[in-house]
């Protein structure tokens, strides 16, 4: 199944809620989302039922091996382990992933690798306290974050990977303090590049510390070789030290975009299927889920699902400078589309 320019549908991102514990100024700045209206009502979001139907649909149909849950903050909705555990007795997935910001990660872990979830990645900005709040908004603090880490290694996840944005002037330091924190651990730290996820967070270009500046920093410290990517269409670029500390990883869709290997859709929690992360709208499935269209049978969803794909032409990184020379698009949120 591949789309206008040849690109296959391997990932697919859910997001189960639009809700966050968090406020971080490049996502969901508090002096914006401080109301609690501006979120879905429950019964907008997809029910289990009907995220377990698209997925199995998405795997059989279309070819997605590997699924993410996210949000928002996932570990906000209620009874998510028993989500995994039905996907996971799909038995259609190569790989079923969470990503988190931590802060409900020591509570939840243990019972998440029970029901089947095979990866955990921890978003994480900062080791300060100061740093930690500032980016976030001043919510919780990451000593918990490091807790919940530390639990979902006893659980059983032995290689967590930790996201890091960094934004020049804000947490640059995070770069050689979360390295050296976890060298000589099985987690993979990577650092990616401040995107213009969304229309909220006054991003500028001079605002990004690019992955070949990150690269540069770490190097100058504990030198780096490069390494070979996982799989096609990777998004991180990897690398490990030369002294055997464990790898790192670089996201860089600002100065070097990779849409030409992008094999994601994302599914957002009003049932929104997603073609690109800083999409300005998607294709709703929900009159085929549950309404006037509604039907047992999964012909018709199917067909969208494969429409859907068949027409993406997505390629917003590599059209950035475009878009800013002339009047910028509207795009989606970041808590809207899942990460």
């Amino acid at each position: 199944m591949l789309d206008r320019l040849a690109r296959p549908l391997h990932d697919l991102r859910v997001s189960v809620t639009d809700r966050c514990n968090f406020r971080c100024d490049y996502c969901m700045p508090a002096a914006l989302y401080a109301d609690e209206r501006r979120f879905l009502p429950v019964p907008e979001l997809l029910s289990f039922d009907e995220i377990a139907r698209v997925v199995g649909l998405a795997a059989r149909e279309l070819g997605v091996k590997k699924l993410r849950l996210t949000g928002g903050e996932p570990l906000l909705r209620p009874r998510l382990a028993e989500l995994v555990q039905r996907l996971a007795a799909l038995g259609l997935l190569e790989e079923i992933t969470l990503t988190t910001n931590g802060l409900l990660l020591a509570e939840h872990a243990s019972q998440l690798r029970a029901a089947g979830l095979q990866r955990i990645t921890v978003s994480l900005d900062s080791l300060d306290e100061a740093g930690f709040s500032r980016m976030n908004g001043g919510i919780g603090g990451v000593s918990r974050v490091l807790e919940g880490i530390a639990a979902a290694s006893r659980a059983g996840f032995e290689r967590i990977k930790l996201n890091c944005v960094v934004v020049r002037g804000q947490n640059e330091d995070a770069v050689l303090a979360l390295s050296e924190r976890f060298r000589g651990t099985p987690h993979i730290v990577r650092f990616i590049e401040y995107m213009d996820v969304g229309t909220q967070n006054h991003w500028r270009a001079e605002d990004v510390l690019s992955a070949r500046e990150i690269v540069a920093r770490i190097e100058a410290r504990w030198p780096l070789e490069p390494l070979a990517a996982n799989y096609p269409g990777e998004v991180a670029r990897r690398f490990r030290y030369r002294d055997g500390g464990g790898e790192i990883g670089v996201i860089a869709s600002v100065s070097e975009p990779f849409c030409g290997q992008c094999q994601r859709a994302r599914l957002s929690a009003d049932g929104r299927l997603l073609t690109c992360l800083f999409a300005a709208d998607g294709v709703s499935l929900k009159p085929l889920l549950r309404g006037s269209q509604a039907s047992d049978d999964d012909r018709g969803l199917a067909e969208l699902l494969r429409d859907t794909w068949r027409a993406r032409d997505d390629r917003y990184s590599q059209e950035r400078e475009q878009q800013s020379a002339g009047r910028p698009r509207r795009r989606l949120e970041m808590y809207q589309v899942g990460g």
